[in-house]
Protein backbone atom coordinates (compact mmCIF):
# COMPACT_ATOMS: atom_id res chain seq x y z
CA UNK A 1 0.00 0.00 0.00
CA UNK A 2 2.83 2.28 0.88
CA UNK A 3 4.48 1.40 -2.43
CA UNK A 4 1.38 2.41 -4.33
CA UNK A 5 1.28 5.73 -2.47
CA UNK A 6 4.88 6.49 -3.43
CA UNK A 7 4.15 5.72 -7.05
CA UNK A 8 1.09 7.93 -6.97
CA UNK A 9 3.16 10.78 -5.56
CA UNK A 10 5.77 10.42 -8.28
CA UNK A 11 3.08 10.53 -10.96
CA UNK A 12 1.63 13.74 -9.50
CA UNK A 13 5.01 15.51 -9.59
CA UNK A 14 5.42 17.44 -12.89
CA UNK A 15 8.32 16.46 -15.06
CA UNK A 16 11.33 18.83 -14.72
CA UNK A 17 10.06 20.44 -11.48
CA UNK A 18 12.62 20.69 -8.71
CA UNK A 19 11.76 18.77 -5.63
CA UNK A 20 11.73 20.71 -2.36
CA UNK A 21 14.99 20.43 -0.45
CA UNK A 22 15.10 18.06 2.42
CA UNK A 23 15.78 19.36 5.89
CA UNK A 24 14.35 22.06 8.12
CA UNK A 25 13.24 25.45 6.68
CA UNK A 26 16.00 27.38 8.43
CA UNK A 27 18.63 25.59 6.32
CA UNK A 28 17.59 27.48 3.15
CA UNK A 29 19.98 30.35 2.02
CA UNK A 30 18.86 33.81 3.09
CA UNK A 31 17.85 36.26 0.33
CA UNK A 32 20.43 38.99 -0.50
CA UNK A 33 20.00 42.25 1.39
CA UNK A 34 18.14 45.03 -0.35
CA UNK A 35 20.20 48.03 -1.42
CA UNK A 36 19.74 51.09 0.73
CA UNK A 37 18.06 54.23 -0.46
CA UNK A 38 20.35 56.78 -2.08
CA UNK A 39 19.48 60.44 -1.84
CA UNK A 40 22.43 61.63 -3.96
CA UNK A 41 21.78 62.37 -7.61
CA UNK A 42 24.43 61.51 -10.23
CA UNK A 43 26.72 64.27 -11.40
CA UNK A 44 25.40 66.10 -14.46
CA UNK A 45 27.15 65.54 -17.75
CA UNK A 46 29.11 68.67 -18.62
CA UNK A 47 28.52 69.72 -22.21
CA UNK A 48 31.50 71.61 -23.60
CA UNK A 49 30.25 74.27 -26.03
CA UNK A 50 32.07 74.54 -29.36
CA UNK A 51 34.72 77.22 -29.71
CA UNK A 52 33.20 80.17 -31.57
CA UNK A 53 34.76 81.47 -34.74
CA UNK A 54 35.79 84.75 -33.12
CA UNK A 55 37.91 82.92 -30.52
CA UNK A 56 39.57 80.71 -33.13
CA UNK A 57 40.36 83.72 -35.30
CA UNK A 58 41.70 85.70 -32.35
CA UNK A 59 43.95 82.82 -31.32
CA UNK A 60 45.34 82.47 -34.85
CA UNK A 61 45.98 86.20 -35.13
CA UNK A 62 47.91 86.17 -31.88
CA UNK A 63 49.95 83.20 -33.06
CA UNK A 64 50.81 84.98 -36.32
CA UNK A 65 51.81 88.06 -34.33
CA UNK A 66 54.20 85.92 -32.29
CA UNK A 67 55.71 84.60 -35.52
CA UNK A 68 56.34 88.17 -36.72
CA UNK A 69 57.93 89.14 -33.41
CA UNK A 70 60.11 86.05 -33.32
CA UNK A 71 61.25 86.76 -36.87
CA UNK A 72 62.67 90.09 -35.66
CA UNK A 73 64.41 88.46 -32.71
CA UNK A 74 65.87 85.66 -34.81
CA UNK A 75 67.07 88.13 -37.44
CA UNK A 76 68.68 90.30 -34.76
CA UNK A 77 70.43 87.27 -33.30
CA UNK A 78 71.77 86.12 -36.65
CA UNK A 79 73.10 89.62 -37.42
CA UNK A 80 74.31 90.27 -33.87
CA UNK A 81 77.85 91.14 -34.94
CA UNK A 82 76.71 94.07 -37.06
CA UNK A 83 74.30 95.14 -34.31
CA UNK A 84 77.02 95.06 -31.66
CA UNK A 85 79.39 97.04 -33.89
CA UNK A 86 76.72 99.66 -34.53
CA UNK A 87 75.75 99.80 -30.86
CA UNK A 88 79.32 100.45 -29.81
CA UNK A 89 79.11 103.77 -31.62
CA UNK A 90 75.74 104.52 -30.00
CA UNK A 91 77.07 103.75 -26.52
CA UNK A 92 80.19 105.82 -27.07
CA UNK A 93 78.04 108.77 -28.12
CA UNK A 94 75.84 108.36 -25.03
CA UNK A 95 78.81 108.04 -22.66
CA UNK A 96 81.89 109.61 -24.26
CA UNK A 97 85.25 109.01 -22.65
CA UNK A 98 84.53 105.46 -21.48
CA UNK A 99 87.21 102.80 -21.62
CA UNK A 100 87.07 99.95 -24.12
CA UNK A 101 85.97 97.27 -21.63
CA UNK A 102 83.11 99.35 -20.26
CA UNK A 103 81.88 100.18 -23.75
CA UNK A 104 81.96 96.51 -24.78
CA UNK A 105 80.09 95.44 -21.65
CA UNK A 106 77.49 98.19 -22.02
CA UNK A 107 76.98 97.30 -25.66
CA UNK A 108 76.35 93.63 -24.84
CA UNK A 109 74.00 94.53 -22.00
CA UNK A 110 71.99 96.89 -24.20
CA UNK A 111 71.69 94.42 -27.07
CA UNK A 112 70.87 91.26 -25.12
CA UNK A 113 68.72 93.20 -22.67
CA UNK A 114 66.58 94.51 -25.54
CA UNK A 115 66.11 91.03 -26.98
CA UNK A 116 65.36 89.61 -23.53
CA UNK A 117 62.78 92.30 -22.77
CA UNK A 118 60.90 91.67 -26.01
CA UNK A 119 61.05 87.91 -25.53
CA UNK A 120 59.77 88.20 -21.95
CA UNK A 121 56.76 90.26 -23.02
CA UNK A 122 55.94 87.77 -25.76
CA UNK A 123 56.16 84.85 -23.33
CA UNK A 124 53.78 86.60 -20.92
CA UNK A 125 51.36 87.28 -23.75
CA UNK A 126 51.54 83.65 -24.88
CA UNK A 127 50.84 82.48 -21.32
CA UNK A 128 47.79 84.75 -21.04
CA UNK A 129 46.60 83.62 -24.46
CA UNK A 130 46.68 80.03 -23.24
CA UNK A 131 44.64 81.01 -20.20
CA UNK A 132 42.06 82.78 -22.36
CA UNK A 133 41.74 79.76 -24.65
CA UNK A 134 41.25 77.73 -21.47
CA UNK A 135 38.02 79.72 -20.97
CA UNK A 136 39.23 82.12 -18.30
CA UNK A 137 37.73 85.48 -19.15
CA UNK A 138 39.89 87.54 -16.78
CA UNK A 139 43.00 86.77 -18.83
CA UNK A 140 41.77 88.83 -21.79
CA UNK A 141 41.84 91.87 -19.50
CA UNK A 142 45.42 91.06 -18.60
CA UNK A 143 46.32 91.08 -22.29
CA UNK A 144 45.43 94.79 -22.51
CA UNK A 145 48.30 96.11 -20.32
CA UNK A 146 50.61 93.45 -21.71
CA UNK A 147 50.04 94.64 -25.26
CA UNK A 148 50.51 98.26 -24.18
CA UNK A 149 53.73 97.30 -22.43
CA UNK A 150 54.84 95.49 -25.56
CA UNK A 151 54.50 98.70 -27.57
CA UNK A 152 56.45 100.61 -24.90
CA UNK A 153 59.28 98.07 -24.96
CA UNK A 154 59.42 98.34 -28.75
CA UNK A 155 59.76 102.10 -28.55
CA UNK A 156 62.59 101.83 -26.03
CA UNK A 157 64.48 99.08 -27.85
CA UNK A 158 64.01 100.55 -31.34
CA UNK A 159 67.22 102.55 -30.93
CA UNK A 160 69.18 99.36 -30.31
CA UNK A 161 67.49 96.79 -32.55
CA UNK A 162 66.41 98.80 -35.61
CA UNK A 163 69.38 99.17 -37.96
CA UNK A 164 69.52 101.94 -40.56
CA UNK A 165 68.52 101.36 -44.16
CA UNK A 166 66.26 98.71 -45.63
CA UNK A 167 66.95 96.24 -42.83
CA UNK A 168 65.49 98.71 -40.34
CA UNK A 169 62.42 99.16 -42.53
CA UNK A 170 61.80 95.41 -42.42
CA UNK A 171 62.06 95.39 -38.63
CA UNK A 172 59.60 98.25 -38.31
CA UNK A 173 57.22 96.57 -40.75
CA UNK A 174 57.31 93.28 -38.86
CA UNK A 175 56.76 95.07 -35.57
CA UNK A 176 53.81 96.92 -37.04
CA UNK A 177 52.29 93.66 -38.31
CA UNK A 178 52.87 92.05 -34.92
CA UNK A 179 51.08 94.78 -32.97
CA UNK A 180 48.25 95.08 -35.51
CA UNK A 181 47.49 91.34 -35.47
CA UNK A 182 47.66 91.19 -31.69
CA UNK A 183 45.34 94.19 -31.35
CA UNK A 184 42.74 92.71 -33.70
CA UNK A 185 42.95 89.41 -31.84
CA UNK A 186 42.45 91.20 -28.53
CA UNK A 187 39.36 92.99 -29.83
CA UNK A 188 37.89 89.69 -31.04
CA UNK A 189 38.09 88.29 -27.51
CA UNK A 190 35.55 90.93 -26.46
CA UNK A 191 32.99 90.01 -29.12
CA UNK A 192 29.61 88.81 -27.73
CA UNK A 193 30.12 85.26 -28.99
CA UNK A 194 33.57 85.06 -27.38
CA UNK A 195 32.29 86.60 -24.14
CA UNK A 196 29.41 84.09 -23.95
CA UNK A 197 31.81 81.20 -24.55
CA UNK A 198 34.14 82.44 -21.82
CA UNK A 199 31.26 82.84 -19.36
CA UNK A 200 30.18 79.25 -19.99
CA UNK A 201 33.46 78.03 -18.52
CA UNK A 202 32.59 79.25 -15.03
Amino acid sequence: MAHETDGEDRRRTPAGAASPPDGPPHAQPAPPPRPGLSYSSPAPIVVVPPVPRSVRLARNLWLFSFVAGLAVLVGSFLTRDSHLERLRTVVQEMAPGGDETAVTTATAVVFWGSIGALLLVMLLEAAMLGVVVGRQGWARLALVPLLAGHVLVMVVTATFLVPPGDAGSYVVMLWGIEILLAFIGLVLFFFPSAAAWLRSGR
